[in-house]
């Protein structure tokens, strides 16, 4: 703050000290009472943005009572008292701080950052806890009243609406998380896996033959969410727990989406469905790779073209097919990229240059068979295994090809419409086309607690080597994905590229999903545009790293 007051308990007792002079005093609700002695609370309602002094006097009465362990006092000075009252009298009361010395930074504009030293106690044990956070102040709607604007990240950075702060004997024991190759695992070294491996030692921590210890935690209101431990007090016994990771692997993976503010790539090999790598940016959040649920794009072209040759709408890829520059389906106008066609094209042509208009004009004889709006889906299932209930050994998201009607049908054939996938499943999918027939994705070996992984039906032979030469055709030559596949290695290679439009997002979301040897990667780059401009770059880097 611009006074530079420090907020203590000291004794239990409450002191404001602002260079080296103690001053100030308790009121009930109305905070600290100025120099001057008057009441804050008595001033009339007032309108318009907070004064730089009304900003100060707020952030120091809120962080002098949180500090002094007065959550109802801190809640009255927020706009949110019912939400902020369980969680900051928790502080105390559940997540056992004793005490705590909170030091307001300079004030940027109404934002006022701080830091927090504390010291956590349970059950004897003592360990220190520091970290920083900020608040905001705003004018309250109703009262006129300077108010800290209340979000859980005032209390501590990481808390998320719901969650709670708890001190206690550790929910499972501790895990030593190791790669395919027995190299360990850490939050510190792999940020992305940080969920992962709080989700893995939630589910297997009892089993990997370890002991509990006494942690802080955040605990989440889902009880499917893992606790996030934030300081331990006192260590339990880790149990070993072997991982499909490949610790090269998630290295390149995390390497390639932090060059972008919003991108998520998963690895898998295809020949087992084993989950080489898992990597978010932003990390440590939101595991939006295997959870998120996304329109794909033209990535999903794959399991389209699939759905044709099985249906028989085209017979290989050298069948001649129609791409015209436009299209239409009841109304609506679907178009390629700047309107683009290929004259006397093959469907290896169309595949590989990513045509629009071929893939939807596959609804006219679909339409005849009144399979039009089913048939995309129940290839996705039967074949591909979407929508089939994934245990994967942690809580993922599986992807959705729901049935669908008029314009919502032509979009789906190209990955738009009310189509939903992540990573995982676009990976597993290039993966399920290399090698010819599923394989569910797994993180942790089936037998280590013999749960059911969902089967689906193999490719007839044909259709999966025609997929294989269209992927190919589009990682080589004047493929959408030749660029970026360069840069993956030799061996035998495949891709498909992909962008899917946002309503209201200026940029398309950029996919992109391919295959070098034995194994498969799939990215997505939030607003980052063509498939083959972002996202293209991070599975290359991933695939060339295994």
């Amino acid at each position: 703050m611009r006074s530079g007051v420090k907020v203590a308990v000291v004794g239990g007792i409450f002191v404001v000290v602002a260079g080296g002079v103690g001053y100030g005093g308790y009121n009930l609700y109305g905070g600290l009472t100025g120099d001057d002695g008057t009441d804050s609370t008595t001033a009339s309602a007032k309108t318009g943005p907070p004064s730089a002094d009304e900003i100060d006097e707020t952030a120091k009465d809120f962080l002098a009572a949180w500090a002094a362990g007065n959550g109802p006092k801190a809640a009255e000075l927020t706009n949110n008292a019912a939400e902020a009252g369980p969680l900051l009298s928790g502080y105390s009361a559940q997540a056992s701080v004793s005490k705590a010395v909170i030091t307001p930074g300079t004030a940027v504009g109404a934002k006022v950052p701080f830091t927090v030293k504390a010291t956590v106690t349970h059950g004897g044990k003592s360990m220190p806890w520091s970290y920083s956070s900020e608040l905001t102040v705003v004018r309250g709607l109703t009262s006129g009243k300077p108010l800290v604007d209340w979000l859980p990240t005032v209390v501590h950075p990481k808390l998320t609406k719901g969650a709670s702060l708890k001190t206690g004997g550790a929910s499972s024991p501790p895990i030593k998380a190791v790669d395919r190759k027995g190299r360990e695992l850490t939050a510190e070294k792999y940020p992305s896996l940080g969920p992962v491996l709080d989700a893995l030692r939630k589910k297997y921590g009892a089993t990997a033959g370890g002991t509990p210890g006494v942690e802080l935690v955040i605990a989440s209101a889902d009880a499917a969410t893992a606790d996030q431990t934030l300081l331990t007090l006192a260590k339990g016994k880790e149990g070993k727990l072997t991982t499909t990771i490949d610790a090269d692997v998630q290295a390149a993976a995390e390497t390639a989406v932090k060059k972008y503010g919003q991108a998520s790539v998963v690895a898998i090999k295809p020949s087992t469905g084993e989950i080489r790598a898992i990597a978010n940016s932003p990390a440590g959040g939101f595991n939006t790779a295997v959870q998120g649920a996304q329109a794909p794009g033209s990535t999903m072209k794959i399991v389209t073209a699939a759905m044709m040759l099985i249906n028989g709408v085209v017979s290989g890829p050298s069948a001649p097919v129609e791409c015209p520059p436009t299209v239409g389906w009841e109304g609506v106008t679907f178009q390629n990229l700047d309107k683009f066609e290929i004259p006397n094209a093959t469907f290896k042509d169309s595949f590989r240059r990513s045509c629009n208009t071929t893939f939807i004009k596959a609804i006219t004889p679909l339409t005849k068979k009144k399979i039009a709006g089913t048939a995309l889906g129940e290839t996705a299932g039967k074949y591909f295994g979407i929508g089939l209930d994934w245990q994967t050994g942690i809580v993922t998201r599986d992807g959705s090809v729901p049935e669908s009607s008029g314009g919502e049908t032509a979009a789906s054939y190209i990955g738009q419409g009310k189509i939903t996938m992540n990573a995982l499943n676009m990976a597993s999918i290039a993966a399920t086309a290399k090698k010819g027939s599923f394989r569910q994705p797994v993180i942790v070996p089936q037998s280590l607690d013999d749960r059911e992984l969902a089967t689906a039906t193999p490719l007839p032979g044909s259709v999966a080597q025609a997929l294989r030469d269209l992927m190919r055709a589009a990682a080589t030559g004047n493929g959408t994905g030749a660029k970026a596949m360069a840069e993956a290695g030799n061996g035998d290679k495949g891709a498909k590229t992909g962008s899917a439009e946002v309503d209201g997002q200026g940029k398309s979301n950029s996919w992109f999903t391919g295959f070098a040897d034995d194994l498969a990667a799939a990215a997505v780059v939030e607003a980052g545009g063509h498939g083959g401009d972002a996202a293209g770059p991070v599975v290359a880097q991933v695939l060339r790293a295994g």
